[in-house]
């Protein structure tokens, strides 16, 4: 993959927000903190494409209508709020042997899975 300073502030701006964002929320985060970028949605979409086939990051599906992005590719899982939809990471070590168990009952062979939990965060649970 050839160098792209576009990618680059895409990649860069989705690191520094881990909340995983979907692609329209991390064109806005670039366009408020790079106010003179020429970077477009088109091309915000393209690169999360882009990085996301090459594993670069991680595409989160299913957890709203919209995707969700995420710059830690190592094995995790996450907890989606249901009232303000923020997504964090949680730690996955609790439940390694998970995919040994499912592959015991059902004989697949699983190469992918997305473990998600849903509640209520801190900061709407004050509300």
């Amino acid at each position: 993959m050839n160098y792209s300073r576009q990618r680059e502030i895409i990649y860069d701006t989705l690191a520094r927000n881990a909340v995983h964002p979907t692609a329209d929320k991390l064109y806005e985060i670039i366009k408020k903190e790079n106010p003179n970028s020429n970077i477009g949605i088109a091309t915000v979409y393209r690169n999360l494409k882009v990085l996301s086939e090459t594993g670069q990051i991680k595409r989160i599906s299913g957890l709203e209508e919209s995707e969700h992005f995420d710059h830690n590719t190592h094995t995790h899982y996450h907890v989606i709020c249901k009232k303000c939809g923020k997504v964090y990471d949680v730690d996955s070590n609790f439940a390694s042997n998970i995919i040994n168990e499912a592959e015991k009952q059902t004989g697949y062979i699983i190469d992918s899975y997305d473990i998600v939990f849903r509640g209520i965060c801190d900061c709407c649970q004050k509300k």
